[in-house]
């Protein structure tokens, strides 16, 4: 079966196969060198700085645009501002006119306008002179990462590659045997070449300035040595001058590949007055600016739309450094072949694909964002790449044309969402209305649910894998538990009272949970009401149904207020519910409304935390007495900075805790649900898996507690122990480990 026919669910599994253990290597390392890159400086400090630049740039860009024709005109270049590929194209290929080679160094841009192609196509020899951009040329394939280009071809592939299209006079098999080849083909091909193109990390408008950052001297090669020289660049590369230039340079390098600063950092300023240099004699061979052209060509194709889409502008603040792509666990385990489009990989490339091609270009890949946010944190100038993900996954949702099935059950879509949407993502959205049904009519839901002609009927119709444990619904709901009990608080503390937010999995399936946190909580002093609303909104969210999660929003903040009104704190058991309310509300409430519930809610061990912190006596709560543990965090409890809360509440309880570094459970809500991703997010478990077994002791399997449902869910699945909430730990009501 050809690449171009494969489904989805091939697609992975083979790049799984294939490209995927290269792929791990290169981007987990990319990211472990970033942790370390950024624990130098004042990362915090650096990426608002960043951020504040750019979202001034993007502002004035128009003023930008005329400064800087003004300041290479007068430096005797030209400026041509692009509408769009096609016009981009044709001007380049009128500058090449008289040329017969062409020499570029790596520019995404150019990716994106298809430039070879066009000049190849008009009789120009366009030769690629990055590494990694060389060896795709060779190989004629796309590139697979916005900095890294060829990362998923291993060197012994690389080789082979080498072997078979040049035959050299001895075998090619190190990497320095294969750079050092690279390097003497790509440098005849410099020296002889008419035209030298390069992109742009920035151009300083007041100076017209081209700065290059790279980690090889090919792009500064290209840019000096030909006579003629063509920057391409979209029209976001700009920054006002070198006053904003520091912080950029001072974390490009960090959040790309973990490196202090790049190899090279070359501000050129063409034309030059110095004469181009040999770059093996260093002896200069003519020309000055008399001789020499500069062309800068400035591409909006879809730049001016992105800047007055208030969900879309944020991408132009991109520095193109891949660090949402090296921090996120679907992208390496596949790279930017799955998880990317025609042209951008990655988190981002959802908004640049959508953008430049249109929302239906994001459509193949969109889905492998998960939300988990990691990517946030990651990225140098702030940008929230879910919320664009989110946003075009809305946007594709609506534009579906619905079919002969859609209109025969129109009556049961919520009108604030499309007929024409895909039925697995109304299942995962509307899931409080399907565990609602299924607590009501258990056990027999579930004994229906578990039979082979019911999964094989959720896997065709829904997508729902059928290899996938599904959950089992419990008939008395946490809520209905809390309406039949007796509140047993032992002696109340006069400052706090609790409401208890159960998320849908809690309230309807572990119950258990939810009750260990009411009696942990009441144990502390705390009374404790729990809410009668049990969705957040964070399941249509995740799949593009914002309409449906600003209603379920709006009803969050409609039952919640009045307990916050009467001093009583929101606690929450499930992160990815209290990220909602910290992280995702201001998008769709009113910002008072959500500055309400943000500053009110807690994630419940960041509240036994904060009880602790301030004297309460933690005799009440069940001891480890050294009882062994491995806690894996969730991922947005991470963004949010709260796993150091369990660890530290564990800890001074007496457990002994060891911590996972595993950058996700690869469930993630409903993602790991779904047949087009299950061997994807088998994948990833799979890193934390071996890293749980390989904490564990030479005698006895350490007890795994995990913060998040999916986290739960999919290392139960995996592993042949359970995975309980750390809360559970603590409940009064279990018994404690033998000391």
């Amino acid at each position: 079966m050809s690449a171009d026919n494969e489904s989805r669910a091939e697609r992975i599994r083979r790049l799984l196969e294939t490209e995927g253990p290269t792929v791990k290597r290169n981007a987990q390392g990319f990211n472990e060198g970033r942790y370390a890159a950024m624990a130098d400086v004042d990362g915090e400090r650096l990426r608002t700085e960043a951020r504040e630049i750019k979202e001034d740039a993007i502002e004035r860009l128009p003023e930008l645009i005329e400064t800087v024709r003004e300041s290479v005109e007068a430096n005797g270049g030209t400026v041509y501002l692009a509408d769009d590929a096609a016009d981009a194209n044709e001007h380049i290929a009128a500058v090449c006119d008289d040329a017969d080679s062409l020499v570029k160094s790596k520019s995404m841009t150019t990716e994106e306008l298809d430039v070879n192609e066009h000049l190849e196509a008009a009789g120009v020899d366009v030769t690629e002179t990055d590494l990694g951009e060389f060896v795709l040329q060779v190989a004629d394939e796309a590139p697979s990462h916005l900095i890294a280009p060829g990362f998923h071809k291993s060197t012994d592939e690389i080789a082979a590659l080498f072997e078979a299209r040049f035959d050299p006079d001895e075998p090619l098999e190190t990497p320095e045997e294969l750079t050092a080849f690279a390097r003497d083909h790509l440098g005849e091909r410099i020296r002889e070449a008419d035209v030298g193109m390069t992109g742009a990390n920035f151009v300083l408008a007041e100076s017209g300035t081209i700065t290059l950052v790279t980690n090889e001297g090919n792009a500064r090669k290209c840019a000096v040595t030909p006579d003629t020289h063509v920057a391409v660049a979209g029209v976001e590369k700009l920054l006002p001058s070198v006053d904003e230039l520091g912080p950029m340079i001072e974390l490009l390098a960090r959040s790309a590949t973990g490196q202090e600063i790049a190899q090279y950092v070359s501000l050129l300023t063409p034309p030059t007055d110095s004469p181009t240099v040999d770059f093996d004699s260093n002896e200069p061979i003519g020309g000055g600016a008399e001789d020499r052209e500069f062309h800068l060509v400035l591409i909006d194709n879809g730049r001016f739309e992105m800047r007055e889409d208030e969900n879309l502008r944020e991408t132009l603040y991109c520095v193109r450094c891949g660090a949402c792509s090296n921090s996120c666990a679907n992208f390496q385990h596949v790279g930017g072949h799955a998880f990317g489009g025609d042209t951008y990989t990655g988190g981002i490339a959802t908004g640049w694909e959508a953008g430049v091609g249109g929302e239906e270009t994001a459509e193949s890949f969109n889905d492998l964002c998960t939300g988990c946010s990691r990517c946030v944190n990651a990225c140098p100038v702030k940008i929230d790449v879910p919320w664009i993900n989110t946003v075009v996954r809305d946007r594709i949702n609506r534009g579906a044309e619905p079919d002969a099935i859609d209109s025969l059950v129109d009556g049961l879509v919520p009108d604030s969402e499309p007929a024409g949407m895909d039925w697995g993502k109304r299942a995962f959205g509307n899931v409080e209305t399907l565990a609602r049904l299924g607590s009501a009519t258990a056990p027999v839901s579930n004994w229906l649910a578990d039979s082979a002609p019911v999964r094989s009927l959720l896997e065709r119709g829904l997508g729902i894998d059928a290899r996938r444990n599904l959950p089992e619904f419990r008939r008395q709901t946490l809520r209905q538990w809390d309406q039949h009990r007796d509140p047993d608080v032992a002696t109340p503390r006069a400052d706090r009272e609790v409401v208890l937010f159960p998320d849908v999995f809690t309230n309807h399936v572990d119950v258990d949970r939810g009750k260990a946190a009411v009696r942990v909580l009441e144990a502390l002093g705390v009374p404790v009401w729990v809410a009668g609303e049990a969705g957040s909104g964070r399941a249509p969210f995740s799949q593009g149904m914002l309409a449906t999660a600003r209603e379920r929003a709006a009803s969050v903040a409609d039952a919640l207020e009045p307990h916050i009104e009467a001093g009583r704190d929101v606690v929450v058991v499930e992160p990815s519910d209290l990220a909602m309310m910290r992280a995702e509300y201001d998008k769709l409430l009113p910002a008072e409304r959500a500055e309400t519930l943000a500053d009110g809610s807690f994630e419940v061990l960041e509240y036994v935390y904060g009880l602790l912190e301030n004297g309460v006596d933690p005799a009440p709560l069940t001891r480890g007495g050294g009882e062994r543990v491995t806690y894996h965090a969730h991922c947005q409890q991470r963004t949010l900075g709260l796993d150091a809360h369990t660890e530290a509440v564990l800890g001074r309880l007496g457990y002994d805790v060891a911590t996972t570094d595993a950058e996700c459970c690869g469930v993630a809500g409903s993602f790991g649900y779904k047949a087009d991703y299950y061997e994807l997010s088998v994948a990833v478990d799979e890193s934390l898996a071996e890293e749980i077994e390989a904490a564990d002791d030479t005698d006895a399997d350490r007890r795994v507690v995990a913060s998040g449902t999916s986290c739960e869910e999919q290392l139960t699945d995996l592993l042949d122990r359970p995975a309980t909430h750390p809360v559970e730990l603590l409940d009064p009501a279990r018994e404690p480990a033998d000391e």
